[in-house]
């Protein structure tokens, strides 16, 4: 699989991700095993860059991803995690999480973007993840705290990259207008752009990819199917947007997209993938992945080659913006 660097770090990322969230028991409860045979699945296909968060079942997805990870090699591959939520004990629990994760809610979770934050949350990290390191370190959601993230959080985050603690630091967020002034004003190298680069919004191209491009630094893309609606050939009525239910004027203009997809011999979710992707900023595509099942049906849809007559198509029918670039020639890959 390829990889793809970001930019001025000595990281290199599978242009394929494993987003862990799921394995934390996101929605529903997911067997240890069904969990670990994912994670090898994904091993197996080349994804070499797992990304996790200690927001993501209060820790069980971090636990899960190391303890699957501890016998790899550790140089074929990076990881990134997160900080700005704290788990602390939780002295009223009432049995089960309520912030989407089925597990026990012993922990709670607590808002902390001061430089001991950050490190008591990496240090508890590595003590989940029993890993030596963490490659990327991103910031957590700091939407309503961008004064002790900016002027906390990212410094503490800049000197464990100079010491060489962590090789690439940023922040991940599913606004693109904050992240667009990390990237311009804090020392970040990447940030996490959730759902603002996809077939059905391309707002990023004001802020955020401009903004990457101009400084030198990259975007790893995220949120790729709108939580749904774009993850399947033909989208209908009832699926979701956002996290919401699809509107009815947004599930008929994903559905002309997928009409414009068939004619061009692809399918809707592998444009959904490979579209972040024709972006020069963008190094990376995290999808979520629970089953092997899924991890196979992901890595066999990015592998299809999407022609780049269909970027032109969608864009004379105003399908998608007239400023999306096509695909990148400007990029030269290194293989693993």
């Amino acid at each position: 699989m390829h990889h793809r660097k970001i930019q001025h770090t000595p990281l290199a990322v599978t242009e394929l991700g494993f987003g862990a969230a799921v394995i934390g028991n996101l929605y529903r409860v997911t067997d240890a095993h069904v969990a670990s045979a994912a994670l090898d699945a994904a091993w197996d296909a080349g994804i070499r860059y797992f990304d996790t968060a200690p927001h993501y079942g209060l820790g069980l997805s971090e636990r899960r991803l190391g303890a699957d990870l501890h016998d790899r090699p550790r140089e074929e591959y990076v990881v990134s995690s997160k900080v700005g939520r704290l788990l602390v004990r939780n002295e009223h629990p009432r049995g089960v999480d309520d912030e989407g994760f089925v597990v026990r809610d012993d922990l709670r979770r607590q808002w902390d973007f001061s430089r001991d934050g950050v490190l008591r949350s990496l240090e508890d990290t590595l003590e989940r993840t029993g890993l030596d390191r963490l490659d990327i370190v991103y910031l957590h959601d700091p939407d309503d705290h961008w004064q002790q993230a900016a002027d906390e959080a990212m410094p503490a985050l800049a000197e464990l990259r100079a010491q060489g603690v962590v090789g690439a630091i940023g922040a991940g967020m599913n606004q693109s207008a904050m992240l667009t002034r990390f990237l311009r004003e804090t020392a970040a190298d990447v940030v996490m752009l959730a759902g603002r680069y996809t077939l059905l919004d391309q707002s990023a191209l004001d802020d955020v990819l401009p903004a990457a491009q101009a400084h030198g630094k990259s975007v790893v893309a995220v949120g790729v199917f709108n939580s749904g609606l774009l993850s399947q050939d033909r989208p209908a009525e009832g699926m979701k947007y956002d996290y919401q239910d699809a509107p009815t004027d947004l599930v008929r203009r994903a559905l002309a997209i997928a009409e414009v997809c068939e004619r061009y011999g692809t399918t809707l979710p592998a444009a959904a993938i490979a579209f972040p992707r024709t972006h020069p900023a963008v190094v990376n595509v995290t999808l979520g992945m629970r089953t092997a099942k899924q991890v196979r049906r992901n890595v066999e849809l990015h592998a299809r080659r999407v022609p780049d007559g269909l970027w032109d198509e969608l864009r004379a029918q105003g399908l998608i913006r007239a400023d999306v670039p096509t695909a990148s020639e400007e990029r030269h890959p290194r293989r693993s």
